[in-house]
This record gives structure tokens, C-alpha cells and sequence, in this order.
């Protein structure tokens, strides 16, 4: 089982930090919502991690609903940026080490400020990638916050 873990899974397990893990590689499923519906998730849930980059050049993380789109005015204010912007996909690599489709929030090159929309206090966790397509982890707020910092904002169109 251990060749399966991914870095995330490693950093939750260093933490001692209890969380579930799926697997859905082979599945064919690429969306947010794919992802969703072959887990048998409720895409509420299911949240997936956007990185942007504010006017200040300052980058920022985003951690939404699958099935919802991120306000790019909401989460300017919600960091305190005049604008923000979504990432360009060619810097998501060298930024963050991540892949699109495989970004998440813990484990990235450099920690940034995160930002976790407030839809997520309706769940005692939340689902989001581990690190590495086909693959997500299930973690509660209490514990992703022995992880990364972050704060519950409002930021969803």
C-alpha cells in the first residue's frame, strides 16, 4: 500500500493527522465533478485548489467546491488585493510542483496564503487532491489546520 501514498498522505501521516483517501486513477474521471460522481461524493464536498496571483504579484490558494467557480473580486478582498487572477497553467508546475488536475493544498514548494471557501464549515471534512491525479484525501477543517493556515472566506460566485 505504501508505493500508493502520495506526499500529501505522507505529510497527514507525519502529522499523525486522521484522514480517508480514495483512489479513482483509471477511472477516465478528469472534472471536479467526474472525480464527484465516481467517488460517489457529494460535490459539495468535493473541493478542488486554484492558485491566482494578485495585483501585488503576491500568489494566492483557493479551495472551492468542484462544482462551483471561484469570484475573482470576492477573493481579491477576501486576501486583500485590489485583483487577483487565476494562475497561467505553464507556472503551476515550477510554482507549486503540482500538475492541474493534481494541485493541492498541502505540500505545494511554498506555502501561500489560502484561502478555503466558508462553504466548507457545512461539512464535518472536506474531500480535495492528494497531490497527484486519481487520487484525494478526506480531512476535517480541525485537522488540515494542523497542516497549513488558512482562513474560511466567502469567495464563490
Amino acid at each position: 500500500m505504501s508505493e500508493h501514498k502520495t506526499n500529501v498522505m505522507r505529510i497527514l501521516d507525519k502529522a499523525k493527522v486522521q484522514y480517508a483517501h480514495y483512489c479513482y486513477e483509471g477511472t477516465g474521471a478528469i472534472s471536479g465533478i467526474e472525480v464527484a460522481s465516481v467517488l460517489n461524493q457529494n460535490p459539495k464536498q468535493v473541493f478542488k485548489t486554484l492558485v491566482t496571483v494578485g495585483k501585488s504579484k503576491q500568489h494566492y490558494v483557493f479551495v472551492i467546491p468542484v462544482e462551483a467557480e471561484l469570484d475573482l473580486k470576492k477573493a481579491a478582498h477576501s486576501v486583500g488585493e485590489k485583483s487577483v487572477e487565476m494562475l497561467k497553467l505553464k507556472e503551476l508546475l515550477p510554482l507549486t510542483g503540482y500538475v492541474h488536475g493534481g494541485c493541492s493544498p498541502i505540500g505545494m514548494k511554498k506555502f501561500f496564503p489560502t484561502v478555503i471557501d466558508s462553504s466548507a464549515q457545512n461539512f464535518e471534512s472536506i474531500i480535495f487532491s492528494a497531490g497527484k491525479i486519481g487520487y484525494q484525501v478526506q480531512v476535517s477543517l480541525i485537522d488540515l489546520q494542523k497542516i497549513i493556515k488558512f482562513q474560511l472566506s466567502p469567495v464563490l460566485v
